[in-house]
This record gives C-alpha cells, structure tokens and sequence, in this order.
C-alpha cells in the first residue's frame, strides 16, 4: 500500500531525497554510451577543457536525482508518471567522488478535472554539492500521483 498520496505533497512542502556520491567508472560508462563528448570521457580532454577536468554529464546528473527520487519517494508513493516539465538545467559541473544532496519541492497541486482520482503535482527537483552547497541540478515538473480519497465535487471521468 502506498504510503505518499496526493494529499500528503502539499504545496512548500519539502523532502530530503538523500545524498549520493558520484562514482567515476559509472561517469564515464554512462558518458561513452549516451554523451560522449570529450570532457565527459577523456580525461585529458577534461583538464583542456572549461571544466579544468573530467566532468559528469548533466543527463548523468539527472539520473542520479531520479534515482533519488525514486528511491526516497515514488517507491512508496501512489505515483503515476509524469506527463514531463518545463525546466531543467545543471548551472555547474559535477565531478567523480563529488557528494550530491536531492531534494524535491511541492510547488503546486490540484485534483485533475478530467481523472479526479488523480492529483497533478508541479515539482521542483534540485541536486547541491555537499561540499560547497553549489546547485548543479534543477528541473520542474508535473508528477501525478493517486489520490487517497477521490475528490467528490468534481465530474465523473469520461469513458475513453
């Protein structure tokens, strides 16, 4: 049974999806299959380039916050997907054995008009460095998440 409904993600609320620490072989193994550009994966290339040295891509950063996510709150929640987002951005580099901190903020919710056994969830994600507190991930996005008690003042959804 899930534990996290729609109710529970209320609007400024905040949750501590933990903190990982980026592995090197995973880096560059993610980087040679899906963004091999040379400062991902060479580390001479790296240390030429505007990173000073061998950088994790930015889809390598938004998987981890996903596993993040994922790990600490969709697992036990009433999670549904996500029709996607408006926002996402990795404003500084991330390095092998870099500690990273992901968090999740409730922006907005409202029960959908259409499925109001569903609630539509407007969510910031952000990823820091433990070290310096730097933000290196950010995105916003709808999650949609069941409701634990459908909405009894909204229609009836319509049958496909």
């Amino acid at each position: 049974m899930p534990e996290i409904h729609f109710e529970d993600l209320t609007p400024g609320s905040t949750f501590d999806l933990g903190s990982t620490v980026v592995d090197r072989d995973e880096m560059v193994a993610f980087a040679e299959r899906f963004d091999p550009q040379p400062f991902h994966v060479d580390p001479e290339a790296g240390k030429r380039s505007v990173f000073g040295e061998l950088a994790a891509s930015g889809w390598f950063t938004a998987g981890l916050w996903m596993r993040a996510y994922v790990d600490n709150l969709l697992r036990g929640s009433s999670a549904l997907g996500s029709p996607g987002g408006d926002d996402i951005a990795w404003p500084a580099p991330v390095f092998a054995g870099d500690e990273l901190r992901a968090t999740i903020e409730v922006l907005d919710a409202r029960v959908s008009r259409s499925r109001p056994e569903m609630g539509l969830i407007t969510l910031r994600g952000t990823m820091h460095r433990v070290s310096d507190g730097v933000l290196v991930y950010r995105s916003r996005f709808t999650g949609m998440f069941g409701l634990r008690e459908p909405a009894t003042d909204q229609p009836a959804a319509r049958e496909p």
